[in-house]
């Protein structure tokens, strides 16, 4: 039963759906997890409402232990939901090449109209700092990506490391508890069997594999 388990909720990032989570859902499932998938519009809502929404949505599981694991925009809307909102059975989070310090791709395609578009309400939300620390009293787990590959390495400018999306600096959380590079691209996080390793590690001890 998922509410004797500790259980992990996988939100998506932008232009996706819960789905597109299945495989790591598939991975951390293996491993004991009750695992659940949070689809949200992201384009057609405002982080704070979608934050919201993720609070309701916790707020339906039963299970003694949470953990959340957010890739990309994903990241950001869990680390604001908890900000926000603090749930005292969430335990540990992990950020997949989550721009939790804004996103030098996002600003450069809303800086023109059609990329506007593009990016429906979050357009406004890379070119500030979308969250400020890690919410106190839990574990967040930063991964952030090093291959260029990623429609920000063709359309934008990106300096420093980066996933082809978000630079390694963007991905950088004050608070964090730890913090490990993996050589994927951003999308590539979703299928990639070192994230998921390192996924789970973190969540099961706090730590990275080194």
């Amino acid at each position: 039963m998922s509410a004797d388990r500790e259980s992990v909720v996988l939100l998506h990032g932008l232009w996706m759906n819960r789905f597109v989570m299945s495989w790591l859902a598939h991975r951390l499932s293996a491993h004991g997890y009750a695992v659940h998938l949070f689809g949200y519009p992201s384009l057609a809502r405002a982080l704070s409402a979608n934050a919201e929404s993720l609070a309701r949505f916790l707020g339906t599981l039963s299970a003694p232990t949470l953990h959340l694991v957010g890739h990309s925009l994903g990241g950001v809307t869990a680390i604001a939901s908890l900000a926000a909102q603090p749930d005292s059975r969430v335990r540990r989070v992990v950020l997949l090449g989550a721009p939790v310090r804004g996103s030098a791709a996002g600003a450069q395609i809303a800086a023109h109209r059609v990329g506007r578009r593009f990016l429906g309400h979050s357009k406004g939300l890379w070119s500030m700092v979308p969250v400020a620390a890690a919410p106190p009293g839990i574990e967040v787990g930063v991964i952030a990506g090093t291959r260029r590959l990623g429609l920000g390495a063709v359309f934008t400018r990106l300096s420093g490391p980066n996933d082809g999306v978000v630079t390694v600096a963007e991905t950088e959380l004050p608070g964090a508890r730890d913090a490990v590079t993996v050589h994927v691209g951003h999308s590539q996080m979703l299928v990639s069997p070192t994230v998921a390793r390192q996924t789970e590690q973190f969540l099961r001890t706090g730590r990275f594999i080194r």
